[in-house]
């Protein structure tokens, strides 16, 4: 992919993030970095789940849930500073043993990860 095309793909997503945090982007608060990585995620073709009400569910379940073209993508999203409780700890090292299933702990500090992942 030519640097042109590459930065067509990546601009929707870092331009949210800017506009949500035009100061400086790695200081986004966490609901506006989940907010950035859903609407990439959509713009790129993937059924997004996210519990907003989450206060009769197991603790610690990720975040997102991501499905795309068979496969199955479940990540958790922290702030720079923000740090794994431990029942966040215990459901990503669990999940992480299931075959066929992609586990992630994102932070706006991945954001090539992230764009590498979804597209």
């Amino acid at each position: 992919m030519g640097l042109r095309e590459q930065e067509k793909e990546t601009t929707p997503l870092m331009s949210t993030i800017q506009k949500r945090s035009p100061s400086n982007p790695l200081r986004l608060q966490e609901k506006d970095f989940q907010r950035s990585v859903v609407d990439y995620a959509k713009l790129c073709g993937w059924l997004v789940f996210h519990d907003f009400d989450s206060r009769r569910n197991a603790r610690g379940y990720p975040d997102l849930t991501l499905v795309r073209s068979g496969r199955l993508v479940l990540v958790e999203l922290k702030t720079e500073k923000g740090r794994l409780r431990p029942e966040q700890k215990a459901w990503l090292e669990a999940l992480k043993t299931v075959a066929n299933l992609e586990v992630y702990l994102w932070k706006p500090s991945d954001l090539d990860t992230i764009i590498e992942i979804l597209r």
